[in-house]
């Protein structure tokens, strides 16, 4: 099975790893995997006046502030893992990286808000949902 996890540092994505690890029907050799982060980015005023190459340099150093520790984890497990790192609107990237990726199942924990605090909130998860062709197991 093709296995894109989404991460973005929460104690939600540590949550989510340890179900991963608890289920060996999820976690093992026989799928394979591709670990997504994504950064916000910056106003495009800021974006427009930084070089290239210092923009590029704060989205990797964000990015690893993230994937640092699933890496980490993931190699514990002995698992051999692609890694993405994008820039843009969460929900919209990790749908659509999904679906082009034309992965199997897209994980990722949920913080796990009730209706109204989704409603109010507003929640990357509600709106992967909506938006994601992929089957999605939340993880709270």
């Amino acid at each position: 099975m093709k296995i894109l996890v989404a991460t973005d540092g929460s104690l939600y994505t540590k949550r989510m790893l340890a179900y991963l690890a608890a289920h060996d029907e999820w976690l093992g050799a026989q799928h394979a995997y591709t670990v997504i982060t994504v950064v916000p980015p910056l106003p495009a005023r800021a974006a427009a006046v930084l070089p290239k190459d210092v923009l590029s340099a704060h989205y990797a150093d964000e990015a690893e502030k993230v994937l640092k520790p699933v890496r980490t984890f993931l190699a514990r497990q002995g698992l051999t893992v692609e890694y993405l790192t994008k820039s843009g609107p969460a929900a919209e990237t990790i749908a659509a990286t999904a679906t082009k990726g034309k992965y199997d199942m897209l994980v990722m924990g949920s913080h796990g808000h009730g209706s109204f605090g989704a409603l109010v909130l507003g929640s990357v998860a509600s709106k992967v949902l909506a938006q994601c062709t992929t089957p999605v197991l939340l993880v709270r």
